[in-house]
């Protein structure tokens, strides 16, 4: 049997070769070409409300975030975003609907780039105006084609929201933009229907070679969410596609920057933070695993360095899962061995687990 950590890099070996999109730059961010893929995330707060906005997008940077956007609904908001910009380290997007004077006046209050669907903006001359702005501030703009938001006409081709009418749309909209003269784009195709997202990421990625945003739109709570989620950006990472994403949560949105980690990390692709191995418990474990793992993953979070810890709860599969850590324990009858870069160190009582193992990932951190 192929050992664990072969199948492992023979799994990530398999990955396709990252399809090279044109590179763009949001703030001091580089999206495409050779960049890393970018982990974004949206504020829930009310933008009007600048104490709280800036807190969030701080949780959010020091949770990971590259790139975080913020609701713009109103000339109030586009104000504050530019108080908020001040205040805050990561690269701003403003999220505009309906009116073309909340993106110009977003791009005048600084932002470092735009999401808008140039559908729902206004008709052709208010796009024209928005593009014209953003390019004389060589400020790119994300086109977001959403499955629930298509144009009349398209829906009446295509009878209901079909990949083809997503893609569709997009190249109808990026047609506008060139012939504007403004190649900064980024663009999105969200569905809630995770096989419809692929099929349509998959034809578009075909046709341009704009970087392309990944994302599940509406995909809902914690558990359903993060399936959708993992299947839907998962498989097209898995592809070769995709320069930036974004996790839809029913959740505050630091739990998507989590998440989106975990699925880059799967993939081999990136690594962020303590990956900790856990399991699921049976009739074998004998000590309160559960509590263990709760105390030790709050207790990490934040961290940036990447290592590998293991909480195991019995003699079975504990002391290898754990040797192959960078720090594990491996638990049995109230108690634990440790063990640190494969050696064993010592017992310790049940009830000292979560405090031991915090401390020596922390040691090791350091280091």
């Amino acid at each position: 049997m192929m050992p664990e950590n072969a199948l492992a890099g023979a799994i990530f070996s398999m990955v396709t070769a990252r399809k090279k999109t044109r590179e763009i730059r949001v703030g001091n961010i580089a999206v495409g070409g050779d960049a890393p893929i970018a982990v974004q995330s949206m504020t829930n707060t009310d933008t009007r409300d600048v104490r709280s906005t800036v807190s969030q997008v701080e949780q959010l940077f020091d949770a990971g975030c590259e790139i975080v956007r913020l609701a713009v609904p109103d000339l109030n908001a586009a104000e504050a975003f530019r108080e908020i910009k001040t205040r805050v380290k990561p690269p701003l997007i403003a999220d505009i609907h309906f009116d073309s004077r909340l993106a110009v006046a977003s791009l005048r209050a600084g932002a470092d780039g735009l999401r808008i669907n140039p559908g729902n903006i206004g008709g052709p001359s208010a796009v024209k105006r928005v593009v014209l702005e953003a390019k004389a501030r060589q400020v790119p703009i994300r086109i977001g084609v959403n499955a629930g938001s298509l144009p009349r006409d398209v829906l009446a081709k295509y009878g209901h929201p079909t990949a083809g009418a997503m893609v569709e749309t997009a190249l109808e909209h990026i047609s506008l933009f060139e012939a504007l003269g403004y190649d900064q784009i980024k663009i999105s195709l969200k569905s809630s229907s995770v096989l419809t997202t692929i099929e349509a990421y998959e034809l578009l990625s075909e046709k341009v070679d704009y970087p392309l945003h990944l994302g599940v739109t509406e995909a809902g709570t914690l558990i359903s969410g993060t399936v959708k989620n993992a299947l839907g950006i998962g498989i097209l990472l898995f592809k070769g596609i995709g320069d930036t994403l974004r996790v839809s949560l029913s959740r505050p949105p630091v739990e998507e920057v989590k998440v989106a980690y975990e699925i880059l990390r799967a993939l081999g692709l990136r690594n962020r933070g303590p990956e900790i191995i856990s399991c699921p418990t049976c009739g074998r474990c004998e000590i309160d695993l559960f509590s263990v793992v709760e105390k030790v993953e709050q207790a990490l979070c934040g961290m940036r360095a990447s290592l590998r810890v293991a909480v195991m709860g019995c003699v079975v599969n504990g002391p290898g899962e754990a040797r192959e850590a960078d720090v594990g324990i491996a638990g049995g009858r109230g108690q634990g061995l440790l063990f640190r870069k494969g050696k064993p160190i010592r017992k310790i009582p049940e009830q000292d687990l979560a405090s031991v193992l915090i401390e020596e990932v922390r040691k090791l951190a350091d280091h």
